[in-house]
């Protein structure tokens, strides 16, 4: 059991580190004009992904991750990603300074991780409202939600793809 844990962790962050590069790839190069095209009213554009990706990544995962492995019982500072996006005026940031802080926040967040000795990922910590919620539990969502964000960046470029050049995508195969 302990050596299965410790497997899925170290793949768990080699992932992370990898998602590194597919971010950087993924918005590097990005033109101007797609960096703040949005798909929709309530849909956010890739600046306001990106300014939350480094929100999340310094003062979420890596935050949670952390005081539940050293003390669970610690309240944990509250976060509010959706409001951020005004309160933070993400639309009026850097899309490149953003960018970099964020690869640069997340290769601190790998660092970090490769250089825990046999962390007690079972730590559990009892919010009021949302329950319990394990080390494990943070970490592991922590590649989900880069995950998420992968594909919410893909579905905004290839709809910004339609958009831009109102051909028809169909022939490549169906958006699933």
């Amino acid at each position: 059991m302990i050596t299965h844990s410790f497997h899925h962790a170290l793949r768990i962050i080699e992932e992370l580190d990898r998602n590194r590069q597919v971010f950087r790839d993924l918005l590097s190069g990005v033109p101007h004009e797609m960096q703040s095209w949005r798909p929709g009213d309530s849909k956010w554009n890739l600046l306001e992904i990106v300014c939350h990706l480094r929100d999340e990544e310094k003062e979420d995962f890596r935050v949670r991750v952390k005081m539940v492995l050293d003390d669970p019982g610690q309240t944990l500072p509250p976060i509010d990603p959706v409001g951020w996006v005004q309160a933070r005026q993400y639309s009026g940031q850097d899309f490149q300074s953003v960018l970099d802080s964020f690869l640069k926040e997340r290769k601190h967040s790998v660092d970090w991780l490769q250089s825990l000795q046999d962390p007690p990922w079972h730590h559990e910590h009892v919010h009021p409202t949302a329950g319990v919620r394990s080390a494990r539990l943070f970490f592991t969502n922590w590649l989900a939600h880069d995950y998420l964000h992968i594909r919410q960046i893909t579905r905004l470029k290839y709809d910004y793809l339609h958009a831009m050049t109102g051909v028809a995508l169909d022939y490549a195969g169906r958006w699933i």
